[in-house]
């Protein structure tokens, strides 16, 4: 069977103590036909030496350094430079399976779907946890996957970028792009605007991916959570217009509207602040 390429987009930043189990992982890769693209996100430690070196060690490693201007201008970067079929993305202090890859291409090419979604594994301190949604192996039309999200529209499951497969035609003929100006759900947003355009999409009850939970994420804080219900605001009539565009708004209003009082959460069960905040633009700049 054909080998298409996969372009696996990292951006980077001050992430020294994490990043080279992130590399070892995409590295060991069983899906041979792979081009991994690290894009130091101005970061102020080591991380862009440890890139570099990555680079110069391993032909499928390309490397680009740019000032610090947020997650989203980095994947952007990365995207003007992928040559791959499909499209993977993954956090710099994070871990992919061996099989990660392989699977979700293999599964892609056995279904024609034109997004795969995968389970992961929430690691925090010592303790182990396999998350995903959709339960069983399924091939979805983009309605059945649309009526699935909504009953758990802000799991990390369907908002994250690093447990899926996409196809780059589709990402390069919408040109669709991460908001630069966004600094929380941009990534949900991506897939929201994606999710448009596809036909069907796979979902692999297995986990491919180690998601770590770190000390000052966004769901660690309550001052975080007040940013991230801010921007539930700012992008809920986003998030609405998709499902009236598929028809399911009037049959799915009541879940659609939950979108608005639940928590960004891998699967954990959090408390929401007060809604005492008006809505507000986020400081773009993300860090990376």
């Amino acid at each position: 069977m054909e080998q298409p390429l996969v372009s696996i987009i990292v951006p980077v930043y001050n992430v020294q103590r994490y990043l080279g189990p992130c590399l070892e992982s995409l590295r060991r890769q069983t899906w041979p036909h792979l081009e991994i693209l690290l894009v130091n996100d101005g970061s102020t430690d080591g991380s862009g030496a440890l890139c570099a070196a990555a680079a110069r060690a391993d032909p499928r490693v390309r490397f680009l350094d740019q000032p610090n201007g947020g997650v989203s201008t980095a994947r952007n970067a990365a995207l003007e430079l992928a040559r791959g079929d499909y499209l993977q993305f993954a956090d710099s202090d994070d871990r992919l399976t061996p099989d990660a890859a392989e699977t979700l291409v293999r599964t892609a090419q056995r279904t024609g779907a034109d997004l795969v979604i995968s389970h992961f594994i929430r690691v925090d301190g010592e303790k182990q946890a396999q998350r995903g949604h959709i339960k069983e192996e399924r091939l979805l039309t983009r309605q059945e996957f649309a009526q699935e999200m909504v009953k758990a529209p802000a799991n990390y499951y369907y908002g994250a970028l690093w447990n899926k497969l996409y196809r780059r035609s589709i990402v390069e003929k919408q040109g669709l792009r991460f908001d630069a100006e966004v600094s929380w759900s941009e990534d949900f947003l991506f897939n929201l605007e994606y999710l448009r355009h596809v036909r069907l999409v796979a979902a692999v009850p297995k986990p491919l991916y180690y998601y770590y939970k770190r000390p000052g994420s966004l769901v660690t804080s309550q001052a975080s959570l007040r940013r991230v219900i801010r921007m539930k605001r700012d992008t809920f009539d986003y998030y609405k217009t998709l499902y009236q565009d598929l028809d399911l708004y009037d049959e799915q209003k009541a879940r659609v509207y939950r979108y608005l009082i639940s928590a960004a959460t891998d699967g954990t069960t959090l408390t929401l602040p007060p809604r005492n905040e008006k809505p507000r633009r986020p400081d773009a700049r993300a860090g990376g």
